[in-house]
């Protein structure tokens, strides 16, 4: 996104010498592009009711040994993979056979090194089970990279709650910005242009001991947004899109299709009252500077016919439409980088670069079909928001927003009118997270913030 100006930061404490000292040993084993202390890296995501994938960056070369299974028992599945300097490393590890809305543990081992970690597999897509996860986006900007001593602390708020997965939502890192000062882990202070250079973003922000804390304890769900690359890309004409896709693709558990290898969008369903549907909002856009109209797409057209056709015919009871861009917060400058036309006040313009044209037929394909309990998922704008949006008489959704996770801060401003918005809650000017908790009666949702205080809960009962 193109950040709007911010307030001036709360300062964080003088770096002790202990502090500088921890600076100086990170810096001489991140200076090769390494993380320092040797360990091995996890991250388990696109977990369905049977299965998950594993996702191992080992700290050398040579064979990582693995086993799972579920909590109460004993594993039911092992082996032994190769980490190759290819891949940077990086493997990835296909779980199966597992139990239905179960909680499975897992070890990696290399040498004498091992970690354990533990997940929460889907329900059978028939059983209306309760889940409760989390979404937020934006890790590492300038001035917000890893603190010395304090790392990134939401993460540690995070691992406090009793989440099933957790969605991120976009800018997982800020390849495209320099990060550095005295109380910050080196490693982040170059912007990048290769291959090498994009892995080494991914892994300074995973090799975070409180990123690693929790995600042994929660499965991920991750998507880009446009500092995966540079600042508000357009994928179809960026010449670093298939870089910054590989890096991505490399250090999360995602398995594209076979014959789709660059394949971001895809979906889940966790139980009955739940599918998810992650939308690519990057790789297939048309250039941000095109006027907007009929021709200009954001999702392009075989996204854009999946999304409609899934849900649609979705029979979960809630559906939500995860989207790194806000349908209703203005973004960038000069041309717009999120859904919306409307100006700095929320009107809607004529002959504005947003991609409404496109959002609305969507909006439209849904109330034609009449879709009901639907909620879109966001982050980007560095501030939490949650809209009720009221496009037409008898039908009406939701969007969430929350963020960031550690970058710069930003407020609450003006939304598209022409979405007929209401706001029912904003929070600006702190890290925070979205919390939703999902059962038969009832979608409740929470921001919570990097102290853990919950700052507001909003309840929704189901349409019938």
């Amino acid at each position: 996104m193109t950040q709007p100006p911010q307030p001036q930061r709360a300062r964080r404490p003088v770096a002790t010498a202990a502090g500088l000292c921890i600076a100086a040993v990170l810096a001489a084993g991140l200076a090769g592009g390494t993380e320092a202390p040797r360990q091995i890296l996890i991250t388990v995501g696109e977990v369905i009711d049977t299965g998950a994938v594993l996702w191992v960056r080992a700290p050398e070369p040579g064979p990582i040994a693995f086993r799972y299974g579920p909590m109460d028992g004993p594993p039911t599945g092992r082996g032994r993979v190769e980490a190759a300097s290819a891949s940077d490393l990086t493997v990835k590890i296909r779980m199966s056979g597992l139990r239905p809305g179960g909680r499975h543990r897992y070890t990696v081992e290399q040498g004498a090194l091992h970690v354990d970690g533990e997940f929460v597999t889907a329900p059978a897509p028939s059983t209306a089970a309760p889940v409760t996860f989390a979404w937020s986006g934006d890790l590492g900007s300038r001035t917000a990279c890893r603190h010395v001593t304090d790392g990134y602390p939401i993460f540690r708020v995070l691992a406090r709650r009793a989440l099933d997965f957790f969605l991120f939502v976009g800018d997982t890192i800020y390849a495209d910005q320099v990060c550095e000062g005295p109380d910050r882990v080196p490693g982040s202070a170059f912007v990048a242009r290769t291959l090498r250079e994009f892995r080494a973003k991914h892994r300074y922000n995973r090799a975070d001991p409180a990123v690693q804390e929790f995600f042994r304890r929660a499965s991920v769900y991750a998507i880009w947004d446009d500092h995966e690359v540079r600042n508000d890309f357009s994928g179809s004409v960026d010449r670093l899109m298939p870089t910054g896709r590989q890096a991505f693709i490399d250090y999360f558990p995602i398995q594209p299709p076979r014959s789709q290898p660059g394949r971001l969008y895809r979906k889940f369903q966790w139980g009955r009252l739940l599918e998810v549907f992650i939308l690519d909002t990057r790789q297939y856009r048309s250039p941000n500077s095109e006027l907007d109209g009929p021709g200009k797409t954001m999702l392009g057209p075989a996204q854009k016919r999946w999304l409609i056709e899934g849900v649609t015919a979705s029979t979960a009871t809630w559906k939500i439409i995860v989207t790194s861009v806000t349908l209703s917060v203005p973004t960038g400058r000069g041309a717009r980088d999120s859904w919306s036309n409307a100006n700095i006040l929320g009107f809607p313009e004529e002959g504005g670069t947003g991609f409404a044209v496109e959002r609305d037929a969507i909006l439209r394909a849904f109330r034609e079909a009449g879709v009901k309990n639907l909620v879109f998922l966001a982050a980007d704008v560095h501030h939490a928001e949650l809209l009720r949006h009221h496009p037409a008489p008898g039908w009406s959704f939701h969007e969430f927003i929350a963020g960031p996770l550690s970058a710069s801060l930003g407020r609450p401003r003006p939304t598209d009118q022409g979405l007929s918005s209401r706001t029912l809650y904003g929070l600006g000017e702190i890290e925070n997270f979205g919390e939703v908790a999902i059962d038969e009666a009832s979608l409740t949702v929470r921001i919570v913030d990097v102290t853990g205080q919950v700052r507001f809960t909003h309840t929704i009962a189901p349409e019938r």
